[in-house]
C-alpha cells in the first residue's frame, strides 16, 4: 500500500506540474537534438581513414573497456573520389541512409543555401593523389578547409571542424588553415591518432617537468609515419618545463650519416634503445642492423632542435606499421623512462576508437581536448624534414616554427587497454563494425 501511495502522489505531483506549467513538462520530456555531422572525405573503402573514423560515428564502439553511443548522426557524405573495387560509399550510404552529395558545399547546406550542420569531419587521407618532387602526397586537406569555411562564412555561422592528420604537406597553406580558424574562431582540432593509444608501461609527463632529451620510435615510411611518430613525441614533451617553444632547427639523416651523428651525441642512440627495450624486453634488436623478420630496411631520423635547446629524434627503425615507443630522459634521474605504445588488437584500426572519442568530445562542446598548436608544428616539421631530406640531410633553419604554446591535459581521451579484452577472439570484421559483434 505504502509503494502504491507513493507512485499515486508522484502521478499527482507530475499532473499538478503539468497543468500549473505545461511548457516545463514538455521540455523535460523532450531530448536534446543530437548534432549533425558532415562527413567530407578522400575515398571510403575497407580499413581506410573514412571508414575507420566514420564507422565509430556510424555505430557504438568499445572506449576503455565501455560501450559509447556516438550521441550524434552523421547527415551527409562528400566522395572526393570513388573507387571501381572496394567503394563502400554507396552501400553504407543505403544501410545508414545518409545523402551523398556531389559538392562539399551540398554536403554542408543539405542541398540548401545555409549551413545545415553542427560539425564537420574532414578526412584527406587514401585516395589517388599527385606526389610533389619531394614525394609529398598532395592530399586535398587545404582545399576541403576553404570549401567547407567558405560555407561557414557565408552563413556567418562557424561550427567544430576536425581535420585528420597534418593539415597540409605544405607550410604556408598549414598556417593559412591554422590562422583563418583563429579569425573566425572555429573550434578547430586535427592530428594523429596514435598518442591516444594505450601506453602499456605507464608514462606520464608531469607538466612543468624537466625533461632533457627524447626519443619516437615508428616502423613506416617518411612524412606520413614521421607525422605520427612526431605527435607521440610531442604529446610527451610539450608539457616539459616552460610548455612548448617551437623548433629551430630540422634534419633529416640517414645511413652512414645517421650513426655518425648519434656517434656525436647529437641525437641519443641509448634512448632509442630504452625505447626498443619497451617493445621488445631486455633481449631488444640492435636497432643498427636489419631487424629480425622485418626485411632490410633503411632506418632514418628527423633531428630536431629546439628554440629552448631541447633536442628530440623521431627515428624509423624496422617495417613494422604497429612499431610506437617513446623514450625520455629527465633530469638529475640516470635512468629513461620509457613506454611502447600498443594500438590493439586489430593493429591501426583500433586507433580510431580513441580518435573517434575525442572527435565527438570536440563537436560536443567546441573544446579540442589537445592544442592543435600541436597539428601545426607538426606540419611545419614534416614539410622542413622532406625539404632536408631532398637536399642529403641538410640542417635547415626553421625560425617560422618557433612558436610557442601551452599544453592540455588530455588523459580523459586516451583508452587505457581495457577494451582489447571484450574484444579478445574477435576476428577484425569488414563493414561497419567497430566491436566486431556477429
Amino acid at each position: 500500500m505504502h509503494a502504491r501511495a507513493l507512485s499515486r502522489r508522484r502521478f499527482l505531483q507530475a499532473a499538478a506540474l503539468t497543468a500549473a506549467a505545461p511548457g516545463l513538462a514538455c521540455a523535460a520530456q523532450e531530448r536534446p537534438r543530437r548534432p549533425r555531422v558532415a562527413a567530407i572525405y578522400t575515398v571510403f573503402h575497407h580499413r581506410s581513414h573514412a571508414h575507420v573514423i566514420l564507422e565509430k560515428f556510424l555505430r557504438p564502439y568499445l572506449f576503455c573497456g565501455k560501450i559509447v553511443d556516438p550521441g550524434m548522426d552523421v547527415v551527409s557524405f562528400y566522395a572526393d573520389q570513388r573507387r571501381n573495387d572496394g567503394d563502400m560509399t554507396d552501400d553504407v550510404a543505403r544501410q545508414f541512409k545518409i545523402p551523398i552529395y556531389k559538392t562539399i558545399r551540398d554536403a554542408l547546406t543539405l542541398g540548401g543555401k545555409e549551413l545545415a550542420v553542427d560539425a564537420v569531419l574532414s578526412i584527406g587521407e587514401h585516395g589517388n593523389y599527385p606526389t610533389t618532387k619531394l614525394g609529398q602526397v598532395e592530399y586535398p586537406r587545404k582545399r576541403f578547409f576553404d570549401e567547407i569555411t567558405a560555407v561557414m562564412r557565408q552563413s556567418n555561422r562557424f561550427v567544430p571542424l576536425f581535420n585528420d592528420k597534418h593539415l597540409s604537406y605544405r607550410w604556408d597553406w598549414a598556417k593559412e588553415m591554422y590562422d583563418a580558424a583563429q579569425k573566425h574562431r572555429i573550434p578547430f582540432l586535427a592530428g594523429s591518432s596514435v598518442p591516444l593509444a594505450q601506453r602499456r608501461q605507464e608514462l606520464e609527463i608531469a607538466n612543468g617537468a624537466r625533461i632533457e632529451e627524447a626519443v619516437s620510435i615508428h616502423g613506416g615510411g617518411p612524412e606520413s609515419y614521421d607525422f605520427h611518430a612526431f605527435e607521440v613525441l610531442q604529446s610527451f614533451v610539450e608539457f616539459r618545463r616552460g610548455g612548448e617553444t617551437g623548433i629551430s632547427h630540422v634534419e633529416f639523416l640517414t645511413g652512414d650519416a645517421l650513426w655518425k651523428a648519434a656517434d656525436e651525441r647529437r641525437w641519443s642512440l641509448p634512448l632509442a634503445e630504452a625505447a626498443m627495450r619497451a617493445e621488445f624486453g631486455n633481449n631488444a634488436p640492435d636497432i643498427r642492423k636489419p631487424l629480425p623478420r622485418e626485411g632490410n630496411a633503411r632506418p632514418h631520423a628527423l633531428i630536431l632542435t629546439y628554440r629552448d635547446g631541447f633536442k628530440g629524434t623521431v627515428l624509423k627503425a624496422g617495417t613494422s606499421s604497429v612499431r610506437w615507443s617513446f623514450a625520455c630522459r629527465m633530469a638529475g634521474e640516470k635512468e629513461p623512462r620509457a613506454t611502447n605504445i600498443f594500438v590493439g588488437p586489430w593493429g591501426n584500426r583500433c586507433l580510431f576508437m580513441a580518435l573517434s572519442h575525442a572527435i565527438q568530445h570536440h563537436f560536443r562542446t567546441g573544446q579540442p581536448p589537445y592544442p592543435v598548436e600541436r597539428t601545426l608544428l607538426a606540419s611545419g616539421v614534416m614539410d622542413a624534414a622532406m625539404h632536408s631530406r631532398a637536399d642529403n640531410g641538410r640542417r635547415l633553419r626553421t625560425e617560422h616554427l618557433e612558436f610557442a604554446y601551452q599544453p592540455r591535459d588530455f588523459r580523459a581521451m586516451r583508452e587505457n587497454g581495457a577494451s582489447w579484452k571484450v574484444m579478445e577472439g574477435r576476428p577484425e570484421p569488414k563493414g561497419i563494425n567497430p566491436i566486431g559483434e556477429k
